[in-house]
């Protein structure tokens, strides 16, 4: 076959290669989608020659790429159509005419070798083309030329095009007869394929078509039906069928015009569903006039909080990629239904997701974008919400950051510029509720000010901002005391009243406020008809809400102010009754975050001790409850104790509180109980993470391997450091606290098995007593209500010890003179007598430790030299007890009167279980390996030089048994990495430096190393199982912080946490030189029994200690032989008395 161009006029007996390329410009005068379109040659009325049936692209025009071969005898001029399909599998009649061309030869052959445009005629004023090329052939066997179709016409295709041909006309005229007519068509095509037919599903759609575009232009009304016949042909087209998409998007668009007219949710709801199975159907690009629309109805639609509404929303995000310029919008909307989730309910997951929702919608609104500021506005309204709930000042801060952000991107003049600095003056108005810091409130009062110029009477929310000023006076009054605040600021409240009628959500708030501002007035003037109107408007709030309304909360919070207010005036028992039940439902509520529930059961506990209500002890059990689940949401060691600090004193006594309160109502178990859970509940949360499972592991071996799985991950998430950047901080706290969830539902399910319903509860009396199993254990409580002292002994009842001249104000006054008194010691010669510290040491021994030997000699009948373990709490832990002393001859004058360590080998604990743990840990000895670990030249900047250092560590090594395998590590191998491993391999460590507790973070307190320090956070996380016993011969390894001493954050707590049974520790600064005698003293005890073939035992140590403390005395001046104490396990001394 020879390809050639001729001239027109000479083709007789020639063929023509026609290649249809490409159409352009695909519009149809129905304006419907197709499923594909197609080209047709007329031969003759009988024959046809039909293209490839192609898809048509989102762009509206197509490549054909097909080629036919036309006999010029038998085509003499060219007729052609380009048409439609509304299906891509079988076709029901010849489709939709989207334009017709004839021409003769002689014109198409005009154009040369060259491609070619046919354009036809116009469609919604633009013109489709066809894109040819024609070339004649010579010698073109027949085999070559095209297969025609012959044109056989059935009744159901007729009324088809018919059908199609009158709705094009239709939609084109807008005449209702022409839609009429094609109505009328399809329905008799509908009516000819019954149940079963293969073309019943396009005769249902097109039917739908019409009918929809009638509803459409109001010319029909039954949707109805028309959507049923959609989901008819959609139910007839599964996936898989070269038509679902299809279908799927004409049932779309039914739903889609139903909700822009009806406006009910649910359609546009069930339209984005669609929309998703659309999107993973069809290629990039398809149907994105219909989604796009969908995306925006939907961002649109009222937000709807239930579980239903929200998955909604997820729906609509999916439907947005990264590049949408919707997904903003969407990630806002869904933001907005999971915070309103999270107010109503108060889950934590909510207003964790909701928040990065908001960083992501800002991050994709760089600056410049028209909406930044909204999306900024709302990631800090959000950040707020979840301080509320959990306290993280981190949140807060970075609220009052970002609107100050937005309230630059809205100037003087911006028209959302009200609501800035409204949103601005809360937050600030919050931090001044957390911090009392002046500056905030005066900021956010003048920034109210200005909200409030700026929302005149008459704008809607003119109530909010009247209301929102008067909470920011109100709390002035109550710093300041200014009674033209709190007139002014209830002056507002009515106002505000005024403007939000019965039933208005903004009138629950400004109840409670206006409630709370009358009780305070109440307080100064005593008009009886002020506190009425304070508990009738509460118990209008009460009355309009459920009871898990948020806003209930409110409602509870101030009725209980204001029954206690009528109270201390009536002095009506009936008021004190309804505080405390309010108080109850207060704590109890479910959508409020625990830092608020904490304020109130706190609250609670005081009135009722002030009161002395029966309902104290119950309070104190709800302050610690709280606590503890508070605590455990925190990701981060550090965040936890600054959730602890956070409520000032109230957490630093609220165990000894407790306590007291359960002494004085003679339950000294009970008193136990609550001074163990509320006690070094750091130290007892991350322990629950190391908890032994082998009797787990005998009741459900899956069920201990996913707790061990699962506390390991938990262990690995808290983490100690603290991200500047907040989106990884968030994401960080938000995994741990899934964690943390999914831990929980295991301990649940751990509870259920038999025996194990206490799993990981706070002990009861009689698990703790197993602390006094060596020895009784003598808890110190330093209480403003009752100071004294509980002995748990080895077997039956707790003895209650008074001290009946002290209080907690002679405690403070105690404890600062011997910090006095050891700052002056440092000044001292070492031959010089410590007198002040011989004073106070005899106050010790007369008022405090004195009571409780006489209990220990005469009620427990306790042999000299026995072991004891005292457990000081508050303002206990900074009182050298071991060392109590008469320093006065006895009556006789044969001698000194005997101390506490002349009678008996003391050690301390932090708390009961603390020594549990450390007796439970020992349970086979190790291979013994000793660590000397030294560094006399620190790094820069960590203190200076210790010139005893080195000659203290041959020291030990030479008193060592040679035994022992022995690493001495000093210098430039004394780094925080070596000291570390020296840690997790050895059994027994002496470490020897410089010393440092933080004050300000106390796991930040270190060891000094040569290149940087060792602290307290890495010990934490060095777990060290086979460890044993630990020499701290540093300053200040064993002394807490005073914001939270009921804690014992110290490093000698730490290593006995990471794995050491048995540690000796120092309550303040030691000197090297003098040290070394006591070390020296120490082991020569330790290891005096190795010489005859004895083992290294970590149980001797406070035994050790106590003869080195005697050994030394006419060589070591008091304060540097008391300095050293003894924490942990130790066996009864009577094992190691040499007579």
């Amino acid at each position: 076959m020879r390809h050639s161009t001729i001239m027109p006029g000479s083709w007789e007996g020639q063929y023509i290669r026609l290649e249809l390329i490409r159409v352009i410009n695909l519009l149809l005068p129905s304006e419907r989608i197709p499923a594909g379109f197609y080209v047709f040659i007329n031969i003759d009325s009988r024959r046809r020659w039909k293209s490839t049936v192609r898809g048509v692209p989102y762009e509206k025009s197509g490549v054909l790429d097909d080629i036919v071969i036309l006999s010029l005898r038998e085509v003499p001029e060219l007729s052609l159509e380009i048409r439609v399909s509304y299906e891509l599998g079988r076709t029901l009649g010849s489709g939709e005419v989207v334009g017709k061309f004839k021409t003769s030869w002689d014109e198409l052959l005009g154009h040369g070798d060259e491609p070619f445009d046919i354009p036809f005629p116009s469609v919604r004023g633009v013109h489709p083309s066809l894109t040819l090329k024609a070339t004649v052939l010579h010698n073109c066997d027949n085999q070559d030329s095209a297969l025609f179709d012959s044109i056989v016409e059935c009744q159901i295709a007729r009324n088809t095009d018919a059908g199609h041909e009158r709705f094009a006309t239709y939609v084109t005229s807008e005449t209702v007869s022409h839609l009429n007519d094609a109505v009328k068509h399809f329905q008799l095509v509908l009516d000819q394929c019954p149940v079963g037919h293969p073309d019943q599903a396009a005769a249902l759609t097109n039917l739908a078509w019409a009918r929809l575009q009638g509803y459409i232009r109001k010319d029909f009304q039954d949707i109805d039906s028309i959507t049923s016949l959609f989901r008819e042909a959609l139910a007839l087209r599964p996936q898989g069928h070269p038509d679902h998409s299809l279908s799927i998007y004409h049932l779309m668009e039914a739903l889609t015009w139903r909700y822009s007219k009806e406006k009910t949710a649910i359609y546009i709801q069930e339209s984005a569903q669609l929309s998703c199975k659309l999107l993973a159907l069809c290629p990039e690009g398809a149907y994105l006039r219909i989604i796009d629309y969908v995306i925006r109805a939907c961002n649109n639609v009222p937000i709807d909080v239930s579980n239903e509404g929200i998955h909604f929303r997820r729906i609509v995000l999916k439907l947005c990629p990264l590049d949408n310029e919707h997904r903003p919008s969407a990630l806002d909307n869904l933001a907005w239904a999971l915070r309103l989730r999270f107010q109503q309910r108060g889950s934590i997951d909510d207003i964790d997701e909701c928040i990065q929702c908001r960083r992501e919608a800002v991050s994709l609104s760089p600056e410049g974008h028209s909406e930044r500021g909204t999306y900024l506005n709302n990631l800090a309204y959000s950040l707020r919400f979840r301080f509320d709930h959990q306290g993280n000042s981190d949140d807060l801060n970075e609220a009052i950051s970002l609107y100050e952000e937005v309230l630059r991107l809205y100037p003087v003049g911006h028209i959302s510029r009200d609501f800035s600095l409204n949103n601005q003056g809360t937050a600030l108005f919050t931090r001044f509720k957390q911090r009392g810091d002046v500056n905030d409130i005066m900021k956010a009062i003048s920034v109210q000010r200005e909200a409030v110029m700026l929302c005149p009477p008459g704008n809607p929310y003119h109530d909010s901002k009247l209301n929102n000023l008067a909470l920011a006076l109100k709390a002035r009054y109550d710093k300041l005391d200014t009674s033209e605040d709190l007139d002014e600021a209830i002056n507002l409240y009515r106002d505000s009243l005024q403007l939000t009628p019965h039933g208005h959500p903004r009138r629950y708030p400004t109840l409670a406020n206006l409630s709370s501002a009358l009780r305070s007035r109440y307080t100064q003037t005593r008009e009886n008809e002020e506190i009425e109107e304070a508990i009738r408007l509460c118990q209008e709030l009460s009355e309009a809400l459920h009871s898990l309304h948020p806003d209930r909360y409110f409602s509870y919070m101030w009725l209980q102010q204001a029954y206690l207010s009528r109270y201390r005036v009536q002095h009506n028992s009936a008021d004190l009754s309804l505080a405390v039940e309010n108080f109850r439902l207060a704590s109890q509520h479910p959508t409020r975050g625990f830092p608020d529930r904490i304020i109130d059961a706190i609250d609670w506990a005081h009135q009722a001790e002030v009161y002395q209500h029966d309902s104290a002890l119950e309070a104190y059990q709800m302050c610690l409850e709280l606590f503890d689940n508070h605590l455990m949401t925190r990701s981060t060691i550090i965040s936890r104790r600054e959730a602890a600090t956070a409520f000032r004193d109230a957490h630093s006594l609220l165990a000894v509180d407790a306590a007291s309160c359960a002494i004085r109502r003679d339950d000294l178990r009970r008193a136990v109980e609550l001074v163990e859970q509320g006690r070094g509940q750091q130290w007892s949360l991350a322990s629950r993470l190391r908890t032994p499972l082998e009797d787990l592991e005998l009741a459900s071996l899956p069920l201990a391997h996913k707790l061990s799985e699962l506390s390991k991950c938990l262990s690995d998430a808290q983490g100690s450091i603290v991200s500047t950047d907040r989106a990884a901080a968030d994401r960080v706290a938000i995994q741990y606290r899934r964690l943390q969830k999914q831990w929980g539902a295991v301990i649940a399910e751990i509870r259920d098995l038999k025996g194990f319903s206490q799993f990981l509860l706070p002990p009861s009396y009689e698990d703790l007593r197993a602390a006094a199993r060596h020895g009784p254990v003598i808890i110190l409580i330093a209480s403003e209500y009752l100071c004294s002292a509980i002995v748990v002994p080895t077997s039956g009842e707790p003895h209650h010890v008074r001290f009946p001249r002290i209080t907690l104000t002679h405690l403070e006054t105690l404890k600062d003179d011997f910090i006095t008194a050891i700052r002056h010691t440092a000044r001292m010669r070492p031959e010089e007598p410590r007198k002040k510290l011989r004073v106070l040491l005899r106050i010790v021994w007369d008022e405090i430790m004195l009571p409780i030997v006489n209990v220990l000699q005469n009620d427990l009948e306790l042999q000299p030299q026995s072991r004891i373990w005292l457990c000081p709490t508050a303002a206990f832990t900074s009182i050298p007890l071991h060392a109590a002393n008469p320093f006065r001859m006895t009556a006789d004058r044969s001698g000194g009167e005997p101390c506490l360590e002349d009678l008996y080998i003391c050690s301390y604990t932090p708390t009961l279980s603390a020594l549990i743990r450390a007796r439970q840990t020992i349970k086979t000895h190790a291979s013994p390996s000793f660590a000397a670990i030294g560094q006399s030249q620190p790094g820069a900047g960590q203190g200076k030089v210790l010139p005893a250092v080195d000659g203290e560590l041959k020291l030990v090594h030479k008193l060592v048994s040679p035994n022992v395998k022995f690493t001495n590590i000093s210098g430039d191998e004394a780094t925080q990495a070596g000291a570390l491993e020296a840690l997790r391999r050895n059994t027994w460590v002496h470490l020897a430096c410089h010393g440092t507790q933080d004050q300000k973070q106390p796991y930040n307190s270190r060891f000094a190393m040569r290149d940087k320090p060792l602290t307290l956070l890495e010990i934490m996380e060095n777990n060290s199982p086979q460890a044993e016993f630990a020499f701290l011969s540093a300053c200040h390894t064993a002394v807490g912080d005073e914001k939270t001493p009921d804690e014992v954050i110290h490093l000698a707590a730490g290593l006995q946490f990471s794995g050491f049974k048995s540690v000796v520790g120092t309550l303040w600064g030691v000197t090297d030189v003098m040290a070394k005698y006591t070390v020296e003293a120490f082991y020569k005890k330790m290891f005096e029994d190795l010489e005859d073939g004895g083992m290294t035992d970590c149980t001797k140590a406070a035994w050790a200690l106590n003869r080195a403390t005697h050994a030394v005395m006419t060589k070591v001046p008091l304060d540097q032989r008391m300095v050293f104490i003894h924490i942990g396990y130790s066996l009864s001394s009577m094992l190691y008395l040499k007579l």
